[in-house]
């Protein structure tokens, strides 16, 4: 069994950045689901019982685009 490292770093109204061994990623959580450089993945269930799916992004894809998405995001949102 192996140790794992994560944090999560919040920077208000569900915007983020999770830091890990293998690096540093932007991210959104919301309330049915989160938003990452990674992926995203959607949530469901009741208390004591949930179901989580991921989606995938291709490992071509960049961090920089999720970064300005969010940054372009936040924009609208506090608008």
């Amino acid at each position: 069994m192996s140790f794992r490292f994560n944090k999560r770093v919040n920077l208000g109204k569900g915007f983020g950045v999770n830091i890990s061994k293998s690096g540093i990623s932007p991210s959104y959580r919301g309330k049915q689901g989160s938003l990452s450089s990674k992926g995203y993945s959607l949530r469901t269930g009741i208390p004591g019982l949930t179901y989580r799916k991921t989606f995938s992004k291709s490992k071509s894809s960049g961090c920089l685009v999720m970064v300005m998405f969010i940054l372009l995001l936040a924009f609208i949102v506090s608008r």
